[in-house]
C-alpha cells in the first residue's frame, strides 16, 4: 500500500507554509521528518490526516485520493491514519481505559458513541494495548493525573485501538525527559516493526531520527531539502536543513540530543539533579 504526496502545498494568506512537497513512502517504513521550527513539518502531517486542507496538490494512499475524501470516507481515513500529538489530546477527567477506547469511535455507530457504551471485547483490547505499553496499572486513573510520559503512552494505546494502517506522530517526545522519550520512541518502533505499520514522525532531535528512523526527510522553508538514509545525513545536509550560525558553522548536534549520555554530558551539577528528579516522575 503505497503512500504518495505530489506537489502538496499549503498557504496561509501570503505565507507559504508547505511548498510543493512530493514524497513516495512504501508500506512499513519508519520515516522521521526534521527541520527548524516553522519549516512546515506539523502542517504537512496535519494535511496528511486532513486536519488541514492542502491549498493544492495530491495525497494518495493505496490508490485512493485522500485529499478528495468527504463524509464517511474522510472519517474512515482518519481512523486508518492515526494521529499522535505533542500535547497528548486526552480527556483529562476520563479514566485511562476510557481514553484508550475512544480510539474505537470511528468503528462504531453514532448512538453507541453518544451513550459511551463499549463492548467487553473493546475493553479487553484496550487493556492489552495498555499492557503492551507497560501502563496497565493506570487503567482506572483519571488521565489528567498521569505524568507526561505516561499520557503519551496512553495516546499511543488509543492510536493502536484504531487498528491503523499508518501512524502520524507530531513531535511526540518534545515535552518529555530523555528516559520517557526513549520509552515512547521504542513503542513507536515496536509498532512499526511488529505490525508493519508505516510510521511518520516529526522530530526536533537529530540523534532520535538517526537512531529510530530508516528514512529521514529534512524540511526547510516548507520544502524538502533532504530525503535519504540516516547514514546519508552529512554535516553539509544538516547545514542545508538547519542553516548556519553567523560564522558559517552548522549546529552542534549534542545541543538537540535526547540521549541520556549526551544529556548528562551537557548538564551542570544542579541541572543534572533536576533532570534526574524529572526522570523519576
Amino acid at each position: 500500500m503505497m503512500f504518495e504526496l505530489k506537489d502538496v502545498t499549503r498557504r496561509f494568506g501570503n505565507k507559504l507554509a508547505v511548498d510543493a512537497v512530493t514524497l513516495t513512502i512504501p508500506q512499513g517504513q519508519m520515516v522521521g521528518i526534521i527541520g527548524r521550527s516553522g519549516a512546515g513539518k506539523s502542517t504537512l502531517l496535519r494535511m496528511i490526516n486532513r486536519l488541514q486542507e492542502p491549498s493544492s496538490g495530491s495525497i494518495r494512499f493505496a490508490g485512493v485520493e485522500v485529499s478528495g475524501l468527504r463524509g464517511q470516507g474522510l472519517r474512515n481515513w482518519q481512523r486508518d491514519c492515526a494521529m499522535i500529538f505533542q500535547q497528548f489530546n486526552l480527556v483529562p477527567r476520563l479514566d485511562v481505559l476510557t481514553n484508550v477506547m475512544l480510539g474505537r469511535l470511528n468503528h462504531r455507530s453514532t448512538l453507541l458513541s453518544l451513550l459511551n457504551v463499549f463492548t467487553r471485547e473493546e475493553r479487553v483490547h484496550a487493556i492489552a494495548a495498555l499492557e503492551r505499553l507497560g501502563i496497565e496499572q493506570t487503567a482506572l486513573q483519571a488521565a489528567g493525573t498521569l505524568s507526561g510520559g505516561q499520557q503519551q503512552r496512553v495516546a499511543i494505546a488509543r492510536a493502536l485501538m484504531q487498528n491503523p494502517k499508518m501512524v502520524l506522530a507530531d513531535e511526540p517526545i518534545a515535552s518529555l525527559d530523555p528516559l520517557n522519550a526513549k520509552i515512547v520512541m521504542d513503542a513507536l518502533r515496536d509498532i512499526n516493526e511488529r505490525e508493519g505499520i508505516t510510521v511518520i514522525t516529526n522530530l526536533h532531535t537529530l540523534d532520535t531520527a538517526r537512531n529510530y528512523c530508516e528514512r529521514i526527510v529534512g524540511m526547510a522553508g516548507g520544502r524538502v531539502v533532504f530525503d535519504g538514509k540516516p547514514s546519508e545525513l552529512t554535516g553539509e545536509a544538516v547545514k542545508e536543513i538547519y542553516g548556519t550560525d553567523k560564522d558559517g558553522a552548522g549546529i552542534d548536534e549534542t545541543m538537540t540530543s535526547t540521549s541520556l549520555e549526551s544529556t548528562r554530558r551537557a548538564e551542570t551539577p544542579s541541572s543534572g539533579m533536576m533532570a534526574k528528579t524529572a526522570a523519576m516522575h
